[in-house]
């Protein structure tokens, strides 16, 4: 041997939970912090179940409907105000 050191991999660095440092499940839904399966809930009333981590859960519940009405509101209010703008440019067109 030469005396140097040996190069040594661990392969990829391993996520660790936020509130307890356990080895992380995954993503939360909703902040994207690392949870394990210990410091998270089940999301409720969404097509898919989402874990959620309880610092979110304590803040907003485990529901996801506020999220999917936002994401209805984005697409349903530019469509309404698109058809009253036809509706109003018809209405001055009769005239």
């Amino acid at each position: 041997m030469s005396g140097g050191l040996i190069p040594h991999d661990d392969g990829p660095p391993i996520a660790r939970c936020v509130r307890c440092s356990a080895v992380a499940a995954g993503p939360c839904a909703r902040c994207q912090a690392p949870v394990c399966g210990d410091c998270c809930v089940l999301t409720e009333g969404g097509t898919r179940v989402w874990a959620i981590c309880l610092a979110c859960e304590d803040r907003g519940g485990r529901s996801l409907r506020r999220g999917w009405i936002t994401l209805l509101g984005w697409i349903a209010l530019p469509i309404a105000g698109l058809g009253v703008l036809v509706a109003l440019l018809e209405w001055l067109a009769r005239k």
